[in-house]
């Protein structure tokens, strides 16, 4: 198989080294899952479903009353992953699938999660901002919730076709549909599904939106808005990490190894499938930029020795 080949199949199946996109869809399901089971135990004990929303449902999703949202202050996080519809769940699944998957073949893995998080929080500003300030929402806030990922998919999607509006999806069909053309087709559905009973949902979509330009707009600033999340997510899995690799010394590295100025031979690198694996595995963490040259060059030999 062609290094080129194995480079599309470790980003397309699941279980995939550090995917972030798989982490994400099964965190959704398992979260909506359980609500569902639980949903499930109301109906069969001849339980009222109203109970079920005020008993457990409104405990994941986002209140727009600020009196509740003061005493479930994580709703701010679990209405992302929380999804009262099935035919929702599915829908944001599979746009998300398609939206992140070029989010992380341009950037890799490190750069899907914070688009969703900082998308959903935009999303979760600007709708309590709405319920509460718009004078003909205000009356029934205490009623309105959000859940679902619709702000933080469309963030996502936004920052996918900002990031790369030459994108074509499709190929063989005269050349490809431009990434833009299927981000509007998204946009229509989304706003079109959205509950006009629950107005606010056009603004935390809006926001999200917002946010997903935003963030590739600063990340083509050199300033990373998601560093910090996966230095905080780096250092809480690593406390339990035995495996954990030392940094490597630096000041040592630059006086015994560095050198200044173009050596008389070139360096040419090493083929074998170690290495490959683990170039194919810095693409999926941090995309194909972030190679060296030697390690762009040692892909493209690859590809032509098809090892």
């Amino acid at each position: 198989m062609g290094v080129l080949e194995q480079t599309k199949t470790k980003k397309v199946f699941f279980g995939a080294d550090n995917d972030a996109l798989v982490r994400i869809i099964i965190l959704n399901i398992l979260v909506t899952a359980v609500l569902f089971f639980i949903r499930s135990i109301y109906q069969l004990s001849d339980i009222d479903l109203s109970r079920f929303q005020s008993d457990v449902a409104a405990w994941f999703v986002l209140p727009a009353d600020t009196g509740k949202l003061i005493t479930r202050p994580w709703t701010v996080i679990t209405f992302m992953f929380s999804h009262i519809d099935i035919w929702s769940l599915i829908a944001n699944m599979l746009w998300l699938w398609a939206f992140g998957f070029i989010i992380q073949s341009l950037f890799g893995s490190r750069k899907l999660a914070p688009i969703y998080i900082y998308g959903g929080l935009a999303g979760a500003l600007v709708y309590v901002l709405c319920s509460n300030v718009i004078p003909s929402l205000a009356p029934g806030v205490s009623n309105m919730a959000l859940a679902g990922a619709n702000a933080c998919v469309m963030s996502i999607a936004v920052a996918a076709t900002v990031a790369a509006p030459g994108y074509r999806i499709f190929p063989m069909l005269n050349g490809g549909i431009p990434l833009w053309i299927l981000t509007l087709i998204y946009a229509v559905i989304n706003f079109a599904g959205t509950s006009f009973g629950n107005p606010a949902a056009y603004g935390a979509e809006l926001a999200g939106a917002a946010m997903g330009f935003l963030f590739v707009n600063r990340l083509d600033r050199g300033q990373d808005m998601g560093r910090w999340m996966n230095n905080v997510y780096d250092w809480f899995f690593d406390l339990f990490n035995p495996d954990k690799e030392p940094k490597p010394d630096s000041a040592r590295r630059n006086i015994f190894y560095d050198t200044h100025g173009k050596p008389p031979y070139k360096k040419k690198p090493n083929l074998n499938q170690q290495r490959i694996d683990e170039i194919l595995d810095k693409i999926n963490q941090t995309g194909y930029r972030s190679l060296s040259s030697d390690e762009k060059e040692i892909l493209q030999r690859a590809s032509e020795e098809d090892l």
